[in-house]
């Protein structure tokens, strides 16, 4: 270290505001580069058009939750600023701000290019009024299949206004008595959730009617003998975050109860059609009881997350990506291989979704249920699919005599549902399951799996970065590590007893588990890189994430910055540290990479004089990860995996096509491809695709 260094990044106060970036505001900058995949010419239609719906649903997600958080800030009238400077109500004002601005572009995108871009496919979405010839086949369609389902209810004396549940589209209409001249205020309900949103015209599927307008053209069925005045579309949306007590004597009851209560929270916005009156948008507003900060205007359609239908429309293979089938790992190739043999080989990884999940994960997993030999089968579920073989394994496993162990996340947010549903089913096989604690949610991702070997048992172990979940497995980027080494299967064991007892290890023996001794864990891998650097050696972090949030970690990256140490962050979402500050993290540069699939690997990496230090898991470096959640991250020994480990790490560094370089003003800005072109999904793509087709050559 120089003798300049230390006297200069001593002047920098770390703990500055200008330093941290603000959560809510960088997750928006994520969501404006989904937008801005749906706004490059260079993706395929129908992709851009999935970003668009994508960009859509991000977003309600954010204002069931995080906007609705801030929101109860505001109204609980905090006033003190956060680590970023910002009171809640600046926040609220930045939020709208930012979210104005990208909404007015996600409009001219989809209303301006992909829709006519579509139309000239083939592929139309079409008013009432464009389609004269139509009107007669969809006025049958509306009386058949959609008035049958269509409760209008009016609003007077006698009649309050309607509970509007979250997400729903309504239509709001103005109907005058021509007997009595009275008008009168009426809502109905948009039937979404049980009819498709676009009303398909002819055989072909290419041309489509929005539902809500069907309904329109045809209220006059809804109020026979009414004069209809006016009518306008809106769509409300509700806090939806669970909020379940420490002290929760039955956590499955409890989150029941805040199930049924998300229904009626709060709403925290008002999505109102730009052509809706200013009379009929003033009754609205008022009857639901909203700020204007929480009203925002549409120009187009309302609720783009429907558009996936037209996505889901067979064929036009011209306006999608080309398609990837996931490839077996190498070591895991043949109907008749032994998962569990091949890991007393040796550690194996897999990379999903250039990986299969079926012939990897759910393989391990029903050969140790065959496996006379295996005693017990434990498993973790944040979030599964309706399609997985995982859980109806477990009864199997049940059924043979063995010990089956489910630990169900029921506070899986937006999951939770389907979860208690799993629970129950499990439960009535047989199966142990266990829901956790209220106060902390289950987030790590393993199998546990042990079996008798000779006079004693010995632990097969799964951990991976991603939810057992066969469908997100095909379009998430994640890590698994399959491993039977003593250690870390005792680390895993001890896990599960903490999960389901009241067993406390006081420590574990190579893995960090949250929210014990991950980020001491992690911030004493960054200070030794630091002494490793300070001594003369070479040193390196290289850290792959989905978000950064904790300012703990931030500041001892911003140290190993001011100590001359290489920080290479690749986050995909959230990023509050703020790189390129002169005598602060001038040696840090941020990468995001948001493309064909969601990056949803975590890979920790620590180089020292030669070593390298490499952890896989389930957190981010969020306080929620390090404090409230159960997290698991395993350390990866075997060199090649290592290896393999850190060539993802360098080529999401490296991608120049689905790539944004974070600055110093909290800025991203989008790479430019190079002559040749890099995109670490199609290297990793052919990469996996190649090394199978070798091992598939070399056994024929």
């Amino acid at each position: 270290m120089t003798t300049e260094t230390t006297p200069t990044a001593a002047a920098i106060d770390l703990r500055s505001s200008d330093l941290y970036g603000n959560r809510e505001l960088s997750w928006l900058d994520f969501n404006a580069r989904v937008l801005e995949l749906a706004e490059n010419d260079d993706v395929p239609l129908l992709e851009r058009l999935k970003f668009a719906a994508i960009w859509t649903s991000n977003l309600d997600e954010f204002f069931m939750v995080r906007v609705a958080g801030v929101e109860d800030q505001v109204d609980a009238g905090l006033t003190d600023p956060g680590a970023d400077g910002l009171t809640p109500r600046d926040v609220i004002a930045r939020i709208r701000e930012r979210v104005v601005a990208q909404a007015e572009r996600h409009t001219r995108c989809l209303h301006d290019e992909i829709l006519p871009a579509l139309a000239r496919h083939g592929l139309r979405i079409v008013s009432c009024g464009d389609v004269p010839d139509e009107r007669q086949a969809l006025a049958e369609r509306f009386r058949r299949q959609i008035f049958p389902v269509l409760t209008p209810l009016a609003v007077g004396a006698g009649r309050p206004f309607p509970y509007i549940s979250n997400l729903s589209l309504s239509l709001a209409v103005l109907v005058r008595d021509p007997q009595t001249h009275q008008t009168t205020f009426a809502r109905v309900k948009v039937p979404k959730e049980m009819l498709p949103r676009f009303v398909e015209l002819g055989e072909d599927a290419t041309t489509f009617v929005p539902l809500e307008e069907v309904i329109a053209a045809n209220l006059d069925a809804l109020f026979p003998g009414m004069e209809i005045v006016d009518h306008g579309v809106f769509r409300v949306t509700r806090d939806a975050d669970l909020e379940i007590a420490d002290e929760a004597h039955d956590l499955l009851q409890a989150v029941e109860a805040e199930l049924r209560r998300r229904r009626f929270g709060e709403a925290v916005r008002v999505e109102i059609g730009s052509s809706m009156s200013a009379a009929l948008r003033e009754q609205v507003v008022e009857a639901l009881n909203v700020e204007d900060r929480q009203v925002y205007e549409v120009d187009g359609l309302l609720d783009a997350t429907d558009l996936m239908q037209l996505v889901a429309v067979p064929g036009h293979g011209e306006l999608r990506d080309p398609p990837w089938t996931p490839v077996t790992q190498p070591r895991l190739q043949g109907d008749d291989v032994d998962v569990l043999a091949e890991m007393r080989e040796g550690d194996i990884l897999v990379h999903h979704p250039y990986d299969s999940f079926s012939s990897s994960v759910e393989k391990f997993v029903q050969q140790a249920v065959t496996d006379p030999d295996v005693l017990a089968i434990k498993l973790t579920i944040y979030r599964t699919s309706d399609d997985s073989p995982l859980v109806p394994a477990l009864v199997r496993a049940t059924e043979r005599g063995k010990q089956a162990v489910c630990l169900v996340e029921l506070k899986a947010r937006f999951d939770e549902q389907a979860n208690i549903q799993w629970a129950r089913k499990l439960e009535q096989a047989g199966v142990h399951v266990v829901y956790g604690h209220p106060s902390l949610k289950t987030h790590a991702k393993c199998v546990l799996v042990v079996r008798r070997e000779g006079d004693g048992v010995r632990h097969y172990v799964h951990v991976g970065t991603g939810n057992y979940h066969a469908t997100t497995a095909r379009l998430y980027t994640d890590i698994g590590l399959f491993t039977c080494d003593e250690g870390l299967g005792s680390d895993v064991a001890d896990m599960f007893n903490f999960l389901t007892g009241h067993a406390r290890p006081a420590r574990f023996r190579k893995g960090l588990v949250a929210p014990t001794h991950m980020r001491d864990g992690i911030i004493d891998e960054i200070d030794r890189t630091i002494a490793a650097h300070e001594d003369g050696k070479t040193a390196r972090i290289a850290l792959k994430m989905n978000s950064l949030v904790d300012r703990r970690c931030i500041r001892a990256l911003y140290r190993a910055s001011q100590a001359g140490v290489p920080v290479d962050l690749s986050v995909r979402g959230i990023c509050c540290l703020r790189p390129g500050v002169e005598r602060c993290s001038e040696n840090i540069r941020v990468v995001s990479v948001v493309g064909r699939f969601l990056e949803h690997s975590r890979i920790f990496a620590f180089e020292r004089d030669g070593e390298t230090t490499v952890y896989t898991g389930s957190a981010d470096l969020m306080p929620r990860n390090l404090d409230t959640r159960v997290e698991l991250l395993a350390p990866v020994e075997d060199a090649e995996l290592k290896a393999e480990l850190m060539d993802v790490i360098e080529r999401s560094l490296a991608d120049d096509t689905s790539a944004w370089d974070l600055r110093p003003d909290w800025s991203w800005e989008r790479r430019e491809p190079g002559p040749e072109p890099r995109s670490v999904h199609r290297e990793l793509m052919v990469r996996h695709a190649g090394r199978a087709a070798e091992v598939t050559s070399a056994q024929a």
